[in-house]
């Protein structure tokens, strides 16, 4: 469990920081240079991640259960625009312009969904914690302006990329991909 949480802190963290403190990572980035935060940023947030997977993959079988989840379709139903979201995130259009931070929305659906479909100790770090992020990230990017990231151009096909893309990997994601990667079936 210990692995779980440490990884956590180490991939959140960093992601966290624009969050606190915007100000203290502009100094950072002013004194380390633009590149060499990225790397140190990227470097902490990849072992976190790692940490993460092994952490829960080891969690899961010794933890106890905190609720039962509920039976229900629902966590399928949140799922479908998960992914059409993440593309949207990188290919603006219409769905961007009205989501305006749709990776962060993704996100809430996701740990959301997965809340909805598992109650272990280990399910509720995990999806709890990207849940508690996403919702404070979205929170205050009332007083601060989101970070340009690298997108596609502006095309009028950018949604149907968005949403066909998105709904191919959702499929294929149902369709066995799940299973394969983390050995739960998507839909039970």
């Amino acid at each position: 469990m210990i692995t779980l949480v440490i990884g956590l802190v180490l991939f959140l963290g960093p992601h966290s920081v624009s969050i606190l403190d915007e100000s203290w990572r502009d100094r950072m980035v002013a004194r380390l240079g633009e590149r060499p935060w990225k790397s140190v940023y990227s470097l902490v947030s990849l072992i976190g991640f790692v940490l993460i997977i092994r952490g829960f993959a080891a969690a899961r079988h010794d933890v106890p259960t905190l609720y039962l989840p509920p039976a229900s379709h629902l966590t399928a139903l949140l799922m479908v625009p998960v992914f059409p979201l993440l593309i949207a995130t990188y290919f603006p259009g219409k769905i961007q312009a009205v989501v305006r931070y749709p990776m962060l929305l993704a996100v809430i659906l996701w740990a959301a969904a997965h809340l909805l479909a598992n109650g272990l100790l280990a399910d509720v770090l995990l999806f709890g914690g990207f849940l508690l992020w996403a919702v404070a990230d979205l929170a205050s990017m009332t007083y601060r302006t989101q970070r340009p990231i690298r997108r596609a151009p502006a095309s009028r096909w950018n949604d149907a990329v968005a949403v066909i893309g998105g709904l191919v990997l959702y499929a294929v994601f149902v369709a066995g991909m799940h299973r394969w990667l983390f050995g739960i079936t998507a839909l039970v």
